[in-house]
């Protein structure tokens, strides 16, 4: 057993090595000359240690070097752990790749990296959902830590939970959690939820949950601005107050950001707090810090069950969306400078960082798709309100419409002899035909998607450039037509279907992507 000036020396290092990321940070020391310390190791010196870890992308102990999560193909229903480059560091993407070739896989067991072993699998049916399914393993790539990595994508139906756990909250007792989601892929229905839930997937009273939730959906009125929202699912309300309605006028919402931290604690008894943060800058925002809720008894103090829960309600409400790419639960209440340093860490990891690829159709390559036809040599495809239309960028344009305007190439999702284009500042969403006009739009894992998302590259029709061809299209080719986009065949019953042209409005130049 150890001694007690062993167990202070380790803890004192632990904290002297989180103040050195966090000091690192402020003065621009590169990432990997900073201090080691990740968000687990942060809360355990602070004397809160985790209780769960849950992660697709990266350790969030220095030392754990065990298995993310598992996937399933479905070829034959053979699973596989996918686990880490190395200890302390990011995931071994390249395993799923490898493992899911030729077919697809879905994720079945998100592991616990703390001790507790509280690991998530597919949730099955509860008082308000069906059975669960599990998300496609592919459906949310992105770059962390400059490695290429899978997050999770929850659709409508897709839920994970533990109901048999170890030292999580129960009956009162404190807790804190975060989770690092994104602002991009959300909706208004119930409930995209991390955190504390009933055992029993019904909803059994007040109190009887504590989990962060992330959406649009305003429970309690008024609440200010569009949302999404970082929220207390206490069960029977979505909490921005002990009133339940939001009291912070200057609290509108994280809007579209790429990567949000989400963070949630509560005392178990009389207080509870909110906040959130840009997960690639910044420090943390303080929504909410008070009593709990008045709306009802049951609240003070709280009657935590311990199950928890990610993509939907404690009663498997599961008409939600969201995406999730690492959260833990500790024991006991976090204090706000352990907090700081765990986003100071979040930060230091770069999510959504380049690649390091660009200019070309290689995998993990950033682009920019450029017109060919001389009425529109300066302009690119871009993201428009959910559609893909062409328009002139320049180096003067505005960062939102440069990073419209730039793709991630991603190994085709119905073909890796293809190509998908994942939007740059739209983590999981894609380009795809529906109705024969382009969109960009979240994968949902459908084999449908999959082949409206894919394309084809061949040399460029004019003799110029690249020319795409739809994969289950395979005579339409991807076209601009009156600034809009297309799949569009060389003469056909559509306007967008013109020969006029159409070689020339089928070639496009990859060039160097405009986002930095």
């Amino acid at each position: 057993m150890p001694t007690l000036f062993s167990r202070l020396r380790t803890a004192t290092l632990a904290a002297l090595s989180a103040l050195i990321t966090v000091l690192a940070l402020a003065v621009g020391v590169p990432q990997a000359q900073a201090a080691s310390s990740l968000p687990c190791d942060i809360y355990a010196a602070a004397g809160t240690p985790c209780v769960a870890a849950h992660s697709l992308v990266r350790a969030l102990y220095s030392s754990y070097n065990g298995s993310l999560y598992q996937v399933q193909r479905a070829s034959d229903s053979a699973t596989s752990n996918i686990g880490l480059l190395s200890a302390g560091g990011y995931a071994n993407a390249a395993a799923q790749d490898s493992f899911c070739s030729g077919t697809t896989c879905i994720i079945t067991k998100i592991y616990d990296q703390s001790s507790r072993h509280n690991d998530l699998t597919v949730e099955g049916a509860g008082g308000a959902g069906a059975a669960d399914v599990g998300s496609p393993a592919d459906a949310l790539p992105v770059t962390v830590g400059g490695h290429q990595v899978y997050g999770l994508e929850i659709s409508a139906g897709m839920g994970y939970r533990d109901n048999s756990t170890s030292g999580v909250a129960v009956n009162g007792q404190a807790e804190g959690m975060y989770m690092v989601t994104s602002g991009t892929h959300v909706n208004g229905r119930c409930c995209f939820d991390y955190g504390n839930a009933e055992t029993n997937n019904k909803d059994t009273g007040n109190g009887h949950m504590d989990a962060i939730n992330f959406g649009t959906e305003c429970w309690f009125s008024p609440c200010y601005g569009g949302g999404p929202w970082v929220q207390a699912d206490l069960e029977n309300g979505l909490f921005q107050s002990d009133a339940g309605y939001s009291k912070n006028t200057s609290n509108t919402g994280t809007g579209a950001t790429p990567f949000v931290t989400a963070l949630l604690k509560n005392n178990g008894q009389d207080h509870f707090a909110l906040k959130y943060g840009n997960a690639q800058s910044g420090s943390l925002t303080t929504t909410y810090s008070g009593g709990e809720p008045t709306t009802g008894s049951g609240y003070s103090p709280m009657h935590q069950e311990g199950a928890i829960v990610l993509g939907t309600g404690g009663d498997n409400s599961n008409g939600s969306i969201g995406s999730f790419f690492e959260g833990v639960m500790t024991s006991g209440n976090p204090t706000d400078a352990a907090d700081n340093s765990v986003q100071a860490n979040i930060v230091s990891v770069g999510y959504g960082g380049s690649t390091g690829s660009t200019g070309s159709l290689n995998p993990g390559s950033e682009i920019s798709l450029r017109a060919t036809t001389s009425c529109c040599t300066g302009d690119y495809i871009r993201h428009q309100n959910n559609a893909a239309v062409i328009s002139s960028i320049t180096s003067s344009s505005s960062t939102l419409d440069k990073n419209d305007a730039t793709w991630i190439v991603r190994r085709g999702l119905a073909s890796s002899s293809c190509v998908s284009f994942e939007s740059r500042n739209y983590p999981g969403d894609f380009l795809r035909h529906y109705n024969f006009q382009l969109l960009r739009q979240p994968m949902d894992g459908t084999a449908q998607f999959r082949s409206d998302a894919t394309f084809c590259p061949t040399t460029g029709k004019s003799g110029t450039g690249t020319s795409f061809a739809s994969y289950n299209y395979p005579t339409k080719f991807i076209r601009h037509y009156n600034l809009n986009v297309y799949i569009a065949s060389n003469g056909g019953s559509n306007t967008w279907d013109s020969s006029t042209s159409w070689t020339d409005d089928v070639s496009w130049v990859v060039s160097s992507p405009w986002a930095p």
